[in-house]
């Protein structure tokens, strides 16, 4: 008997598998192929715009992927640095043979954790309660709570042109029969979609026609350990290029033989909206000259270089067409060619805000099967479900991160309040507070709740303590110190670039200067602080009013997230409630008058009647 077993080795399979197991839980990892653990069928990169900072917050909650990125890239950098801090994010490139290495030598050597390599084809149900799972030969292996994270495998069919073959991104067995019981036992199935592009031999590109994309000049880490395991002066560099005029009229003049656009007339799956395939792009944006691309390195160990933005489900002989109209590929060899793949996934609706289901108590789904794209979304969801598994084993409540705590918060939210009808994607657009979601404070965001649970140890604490007291100490000497328009501190001050001082001044209301720079003044400092404590009490200092104002939001949003909603009211019973409202209510059953705020078709109208509706009947203070 295990108390948790984790069905399918992903991203977020691993997460979940890690989070249970060093909570002292017997777990049990339930994978097709013990070579796909932690794989990387897609983009060979980890984190990326909104990505990169659930990256971090993985790592500040005690999760692995941040430690594994870093441990595992060829090329690192921040994106939009010279824009506020709000939309500031890492990127990397991850060696796609390294990385899942990596991975599985940490879960081989994880005490409580055991992996086993089998296909998973049904649930035991009692009850409604899951009692383990069903192996394909029949064999029974039972278990206190059940985390499903089967990717793209349920039902996954690989589309490319007019043919349809049923098998998973590497040609794998996938799992035929597993969402038809979900269907069986009340789950909604959806039909996805995703795809991927061509594998070009390295040798085979002119790089003299591409333009050159390195990493940054600066050590950066997804980890709050901090911990440097590469080069900054031998990362390896991508390179930028563009379509032509050629390739779009090659895919206008082929849109018939695309799986998506004549190839197939039975796709049901609905593709990312955010991360369209060539042909998307070519008909939903005609009025462009030109898309752009990234050559991406996948490994050290071989010399696979990755488009990034090409994915297709073109023909194979109208991919060559497509690949060698680009600029440098003109004679390029195609190691792998691109294909879509459809898969099923469960209505996110039917879940609780803990990831586990409504229709089968202990039973918790994390990643694609959610719903969502991206190696991010499914780490962070695999974290959150083991999380909330272990916790609920230990008859404790569940860890519910809300909008203005993280992005992890708001996937999640999302997900079981709205649903999704394409692949759902992280983009900072999402997020309401992202002002207070940001790279640089993960850990004071989250660390806290890492370290109650029982992921962070003792010793990663005290470190994240020493340096919100290091944060708290530097403040207050900025709001002391005073400088006067002396002679020698305005020469200073012009030796630095900086306008001369007229009147008196203290650091911190000379810091909320746009021109003024934190590290500029160390000088005047009484002590040494390191680069990350400067840069997030300048953050505060700048940004003191938004983020003010952002709390003071986000205080709303959490007032009504903390008026609660019975789990036995009865909607009929409300008179003059809008009848979507009411059907959307009955389907989601809210926990919380904040939560039914957000559901698509209930209005502000809606809410005021359910609260007086509860205050009647329930003697609740709606106030």
């Amino acid at each position: 008997m295990y108390e948790v077993i984790v069905v399918g080795g992903g991203h977020a399979g691993c997460e979940a598998s890690l989070a249970c197991s060093r909570k002292g839980h017997k777990t049990l990892l339930i994978t097709g192929n013990i070579k796909n653990i932690a794989d990387m069928p897609c983009n060979p990169s980890i984190g990326g715009s909104a990505k990169g900072i659930v990256v971090r917050e993985i790592d500040a909650l005690g999760g692995e992927m941040g430690r594994n990125a870093d441990k595992s890239l060829l090329q690192i950098k921040m994106l939009n640095s010279t824009k506020g801090p709000a939309v500031r994010a890492l990127r990397a490139q991850a060696d796609k043979i390294t990385y899942p290495k990596n991975m599985l030598n940490t879960l081989n050597n994880t005490p409580n954790l055991e992996i086993k390599e089998a296909i998973v084809e049904d649930l035991i149900v009692e009850d409604n309660k899951v009692k383990g799972i069903r192996l394909e030969d029949n064999t029974e292996i039972f278990s206190k709570t059940v985390i499903l994270t089967t990717g793209t495998y349920l039902k996954a069919d690989i589309l490319v042109g007019d043919t349809r073959t049923r098998q998973g991104p590497h040609g794998e067995k996938p799992s035929n029969h597993l969402s038809d019981k979900l269907r069986e036992y009340g789950f909604n199935i959806i039909r996805l979609k995703t795809g991927t592009p061509q594998r070009i031999e390295k040798s085979s590109i002119d790089f003299s026609k591409t333009k050159v994309e390195l990493g940054d000049d600066k050590y950066w880490t997804f980890s709050f350990d901090n911990e440097i395991y590469y080069d900054k002066d031998k990362q390896i560099p991508c390179h930028l290029i563009y379509t032509t005029q050629k390739t779009h009229q090659i895919i206008r003049d082929n849109l018939n033989k695309s799986s998506m656009y004549g190839g197939l007339s039975d796709i049901k799956g609905v593709g990312p909206r955010y991360c369209p395939s060539i042909e998307d792009k070519v008909v939903r944006f005609a009025d462009k000259e030109r898309h752009q691309l990234f050559l991406e390195p996948e490994s050290i160990y071989y010399d696979d270089i990755y488009i990034q933005g090409f994915s297709t489900s073109m023909p194979r002989d109208i991919q060559d067409s497509m690949v060698h109209s680009l600029p440098g590929l003109e004679h390029a060899k195609i190691n792998k060619y691109a294909y879509a793949i459809e898969y099923d996934a469960i209505d996110s609706k039917q879940l609780k805000q803990s990831l586990e289901t409504k229709i089968i108590s202990n039973l918790y789904t994390a990643g694609q099967i959610n719903g969502t794209s991206g190696y991010e979304e499914a780490a962070c969801q695999g974290l959150m479900a083991g999380i909330n598994a272990s916790l609920k084993l230990e008859g404790k409540e569940p860890l519910i991160l809300k909008r203005n705590e993280a992005y992890i918060g708001v996937l999640i939210d999302d997900l079981v309040t709205k649903g999704v009808i394409d692949p759902y994607r992280l983009l900072t657009s999402r997020a309401e507070y992202r002002l207070l979601l940001r790279h640089d404070n993960a850990d004071t965001r989250l660390r806290k709740y890492g370290y109650e649970i029982g992921l962070v140890p003792k010793e990663k604490y005290d470190k994240f303590l020493n340096k919100m007291e290091e944060i708290d100490t530097l403040t207050q000497f900025l709001k002391n110190k005073k400088l006067t328009p002396k002679k020698e501190i305005n020469e200073k001050f012009l030796n630095l670039g900086l306008p001369e001082l007229n009147d008196s001044i203290t650091l911190y209301n000379l810091i909320k200067r746009p021109e003024v720079k934190i590290n500029q003044l160390t000088s005047f400092f009484n002590k040494e602080y390191s680069d990350e404590v400067m840069e997030q009490v300048e953050i505060n200092i700048k940004y003191e009013g938004y983020i003010k104002k952002a709390i003071e939001e986000a205080q709303k949003m959490v007032d009504l997230d903390n008026k609660k909603i019975p789990e036995d009211i009865d909607y009929d019973k409300i008179h003059n409630l809008a009848s979507e409202a009411k059907q959307k209510l009955k389907q989601i059953k809210p926990t919380s008058i904040g939560q039914a705020l957000r559901i698509s078709g209930v209005n502000p109208a809606d809410i005021s009647l359910i609260m007086v509706y509860i205050k009647k009947e329930y003697f609740y203070d709606s106030k």
